[in-house]
C-alpha cells in the first residue's frame, strides 16, 4: 500500500449522533492489492546546485506531525513524547523537553510555548525546558494547535474550535455549528490572517474573531457532490497556503481554490480529486491529485498552467514552492525538485528510503523532510 492510501487511512469519524464509529479509508484513495506501480524515476541532468546540509534522527514521528517553523527555529514531536527545537541552519538541537504521553498531533508554536495533542486527546503546552500543563479535550483532535497571540487554538475532527489561555490553559471560548453526517480525521485548515482566524469548517472556510470565537466571515470553497455520505465528503484539508491576501486551499475529493482573505470571497475553484495540502507563491498553485498527477494553475485566474504525470503513483507528500522550484517528496524518500515554469526535474535528492510524512517546510533556504523512519533531513537548494 503505498503512502497516500495510509495517509488517508488515517479515515473517517461518524460525528453526527455520538455513534464515533472509525470507518476504513482504504478505498476512499483507491487502494488496493492492484495499485498501479510507481511511474519509474526518469534519468535527467540536474539544472540547479543542492545538497544535504545536514541529518538528524527525531526517532518515530507523530502520526499527524506538523512543523513548526519559528524565528530559525524547527519544532517537532516524536511519537514517543519527545518535542524537539533544532536550530535551521545547523541541524544544532536547542532544547528537548518530555511529556507524559504519546503525541498524535502537533507541533504548534510560537517564539515561547510548544503545543501537542496525545493520544491520551489532551492538550499538553510546554516551553523550552519543561511541561507547563495538560487539559482534557472534549473532542478528537488531530490537526496541529495553532499558537498565536497569548491563545492555544485547537480544530477538532468535528470541526468545532476552541481557545485556550496559553499560559494556564483555561478554555476562552468554542465555536460549533451543525456539522456533516461524516467528518474527515485528517489534519484540517486552522492559520492566522492579520487579526482573523481562518479555519476550515466542512467545506468553508470561516474566519472568526480570536478574541470572542465569533464568526466574521464564511466562504464555500466547494459543493459537496456524490450519492452517499461518504462520497460528499468535502472537508477543507491542511496545509493551506496563503500568498498576499490570497489562501488557497484543498477540499477533500473535489476542488482546490483561492479566497481573498481580505474580502472573504471565493476567487476560483477547480475540479481535482486529492487529499494532500497544496503550495502556493506569487505566480502559481501547486497541487497533485489521488493518483500524483501534479498540476499547476495560475493564482489569479486559476487557469491551467502546465501538468505532469511523470510522478504518478509515488506517495507524494505536500509540495514546497521555493525559488524558482517546487518540492515533493515521495513514498521512496527521495526529493523532487521541478522547475515552475514547465515542471522539469532539475534535481532529485535522497533521504532514508522510507515515506516522506509530514509537509515540507522551510526557514530562510533550509528545507527540512521529516521520514516515517524519523530521519530529518535538511537541504539547501542553490
Amino acid at each position: 500500500m503505498s503512502r497516500a492510501g495510509s495517509t488517508v487511512g488515517a479515515g473517517v469519524i461518524r460525528a453526527a449522533l455520538g455513534m464515533g464509529v472509525l470507518l476504513s479509508a482504504f478505498w476512499l484513495a483507491g487502494c488496493s492489492a492492484d495499485k498501479p506501480p510507481p511511474t519509474p524515476l526518469e534519468a535527467y541532468t540536474p539544472r540547479i546546485a543542492g545538497k544535504q546540509v545536514w541529518e538528524r534522527s527525531l526517532g518515530t514521528p507523530a502520526p499527524h506531525l506538523s512543523v513548526a517553523v519559528v524565528e530559525g527555529r524547527f519544532l517537532l514531536a516524536s511519537r514517543s513524547g519527545e518535542i524537539v527545537t533544532l536550530d535551521a541552519t545547523s541541524g544544532a538541537e536547542l532544547s528537548r523537553v518530555s511529556i507524559r504521553g504519546r503525541v498524535l498531533a502537533g507541533v504548534g508554536a510560537d517564539s515561547r510555548f510548544a503545543a501537542v495533542v496525545t493520544d491520551a486527546n489532551e492538550l499538553v503546552v510546554a516551553d523550552a525546558k519543561q511541561e507547563r500543563w495538560r487539559i482534557a479535550l472534549p473532542s478528537p483532535v488531530v490537526t496541529a494547535p495553532l499558537v498565536a497571540g497569548g491563545r492555544v487554538f485547537l480544530l477538532a475532527v468535528d470541526r468545532s474550535v476552541s481557545a485556550y489561555d496559553v499560559l494556564d490553559g483555561r478554555r476562552l471560548w468554542t465555536y460549533a455549528r451543525p456539522g456533516e453526517p461524516l467528518a474527515l480525521s485528517q489534519p484540517g485548515v486552522l492559520l492566522p490572517y492579520k487579526d482573523t482566524l481562518l479555519v476550515g469548517v466542512g467545506s468553508r472556510l470561516v474566519g472568526l474573531d480570536p478574541l470572542q470565537g465569533t464568526v466574521r466571515s464564511d466562504t464555500l470553497l466547494a459543493t459537496p457532490r456524490g450519492t452517499n455520505e461518504v462520497e460528499r465528503l468535502a472537508d477543507l484539508v491542511g496545509p493551506a497556503a496563503r500568498a498576499g491576501e490570497t489562501v488557497c486551499v484543498r477540499s477533500f475529493q473535489v476542488a482546490v481554490g483561492c479566497l481573498s482573505a481580505e474580502r472573504a470571497s471565493l476567487l476560483w475553484s477547480r475540479n481535482q480529486g486529492g487529499f494532500q495540502g497544496l503550495a502556493v507563491d506569487a505566480d502559481q498553485v501547486y497541487t497533485a491529485d489521488a493518483n500524483d498527477r501534479i498540476s499547476v494553475w495560475k493564482r489569479s485566474s486559476g487557469d491551467l498552467a502546465w501538468t505532469t504525470e511523470r510522478l504518478r503513483h509515488r506517495g507524494l507528500s505536500a509540495p514546497l514552492a521555493v525559488g524558482s522550484t517546487v518540492l515533493f517528496g515521495d513514498a521512496e524518500g527521495w526529493i523532487h525538485f521541478l522547475g515552475r515554469e514547465r515542471g522539469e526535474t532539475q534535481l532529485r535528492l535522497p533521504t532514508d528510503g522510507s515515506p516522506v510524512v509530514a509537509a515540507l517546510v522551510r526557514s530562510q533556504t533550509t528545507v527540512l523532510a521529516v521520514t516515517r523512519k524519523g530521519g530529518l533531513f535538511a537541504f539547501r537548494p542553490e
